[in-house]
C-alpha cells in the first residue's frame, strides 16, 4: 500500500498550524477585528519571544499523535510483530512526515504568516 501526498498532508496539516500559532494568533486577531494592530504586535512579541518553543513542542507532539493514528488506522500496523515486518515502510513514512512537517512549518510561518503580518502592518 502506497502513502499518498493527500495522506501526508492530512498527517502534517494541523500540527504545522498548531506549531505556528505563536505568530498566527496576532494575525487572526487583527483579521477578525478582535484587537488593534498594536495589541497584536505586542502579543506577537510575547508569544514568539517567550512561548515559541511551547508551540513547537505542541506541534511536534500533535505530529507524533497523528503519525501513530495514521499507522494504526490507515496502515493497520497495530502490533509489534507487524511493525517489525514493516519497519522500512514505517521509517520511510516517518522520514517523509518529519521532512514535510519541518518544511511546511517554515513555509507556513516564514512565508505565509510573515507576509500576512506585513500586509496588516503588524510587523515590518
Amino acid at each position: 500500500m502506497k502513502t499518498s501526498v493527500k495522506s501526508i498532508l492530512k498527517i502534517t496539516g494541523i500540527p504545522v498550524v498548531v506549531a505556528s500559532l505563536c505568530c498566527l494568533t496576532p494575525v487572526i486577531i487583527v483579521l477578525f477585528g478582535l484587537g488593534s494592530v498594536s495589541l497584536a504586535a505586542s502579543l506577537a512579541d510575547t508569544l514568539y519571544g517567550t512561548y515559541a518553543w511551547a508551540f513547537r513542542i505542541a506541534g511536534l507532539a500533535l505530529l507524533v499523535l497523528s503519525l501513530v493514528w495514521y499507522l494504526r488506522r490507515e496502515k493497520g500496523i497495530c502490533t509489534i510483530d507487524e511493525a517489525k515486518r514493516r519497519r522500512n515502510e514505517i521509517l520511510n513514512i516517518v522520514g517523509i512526515v518529519l521532512t514535510v512537517g519541518v518544511v511546511g512549518y517554515f513555509v507556513w510561518l516564514y512565508v505565509v504568516v510573515e507576509y500576512a503580518g506585513k500586509l496588516l502592518n503588524i510587523w515590518s
